[in-house]
């Protein structure tokens, strides 16, 4: 059963609805979200809405993603707590080291950036009964790559592509999405690159979203999402770099993040069968 909701200046009109398990559902006619703070426990927050580029850089830009299977609805999800590294932060292994003096990947960025998803969709996942890369996602994603706001960077080996990873950037902060490898540290060495690349350009936050051994073992570090979401407040209304970042052609541009200040959807008590209302 569902009952309607209302947001004003980021506080939530009916507070003793915080402590419910509360899933609520994006309107069709606007790019908006509700607080991430009001995901429940696992981090779910909302589900419909659709991949469009203006509602993913406003989803990002709010410490949300989307995540699901495909026998599910788009699901939008905030972690608590949430998985990050910072630029200058990135912990290198001798062998990881080793790997870079070889020179035995050569390092492109922005060239192979649907071929880069695909292979992310295919890479099994320890725990995971396929994937969340559905062919939407990938060309969702895709468009925000055209646009210049996706990126991906990316591991030959004897011109084959066999490790990379993408994400998005928003202001000051690199949203990682998923990596990839096929040959053992290919991957490494394009997080290498991109801390490297982000550093140079005075970013500041890397999100990594929730906690692998592999990207700790690279200097990834948990915080609460309270922390995470008041950085994003300040970090992502900072200009974004667009553009092709292999080639160079970038500019400096503020996207479109920010929500009104009031706000209306419908929701959702999961752990009850009565309906709610907040008249």
């Amino acid at each position: 059963m569902y009952f309607h909701c209302a947001f004003k200046k980021d506080l939530f009109l009916h507070l003793d609805f915080i402590v419910m398990n509360i899933l609520y559902q994006l309107n069709d006619d606007d790019c908006f979200f509700p607080p991430a703070d009001h995901a429940n426990k696992e981090g779910l927050l909302a589900f419909g809405g659709d991949l469009s580029s203006q509602r993913l850089v406003v989803a990002y830009s709010n410490g949300i993603f989307p995540w699901y299977s495909e026998d599910e609805p788009l699901l939008w999800w905030s972690l608590d707590p949430r998985l990050i590294i910072r630029p200058g932060e990135m912990r290198v292994s001798k062998s990881l080291r080793h790997t870079l003096r070889s020179g035995k990947f050569e390092v492109k960025i922005d060239t192979n950036f649907r071929e880069v998803m695909m292979q992310c969709a295919a890479t099994p996942r320890k725990g995971q009964d396929g994937t969340w890369i559905q062919d939407e996602m990938i060309d969702a994603y895709c468009e925000l790559h055209e646009l210049g706001i996706a990126h991906s960077f990316e591991s030959y080996q004897n011109d084959e592509l066999v490790g990379g990873l993408y994400g998005i950037a928003i202001g000051k902060v690199f949203f990682g999405e998923s990596m990839f490898h096929t040959v053992t540290d290919a991957s490494k060495v394009a997080f290498y690159h991109l801390h490297r690349f982000l550093q140079a350009n005075d970013f500041k936050l890397i999100d990594c979203q929730q906690e692998t051994e592999h990207l700790m073992s690279l200097g990834a570090y948990l915080v609460s999402r309270k922390d995470f979401l008041d950085e994003l407040k300040t970090l992502t209304i900072a200009p974004t770099l667009v553009g092709n970042w292999g080639v160079g052609k970038v500019e400096a541009l503020y996207l479109n993040i920010q929500q009104p200040e009031k706000l209306h959807f419908r929701a959702y008590n999961m752990d009850e069968d009565a309906a709610l209302s907040n008249d």
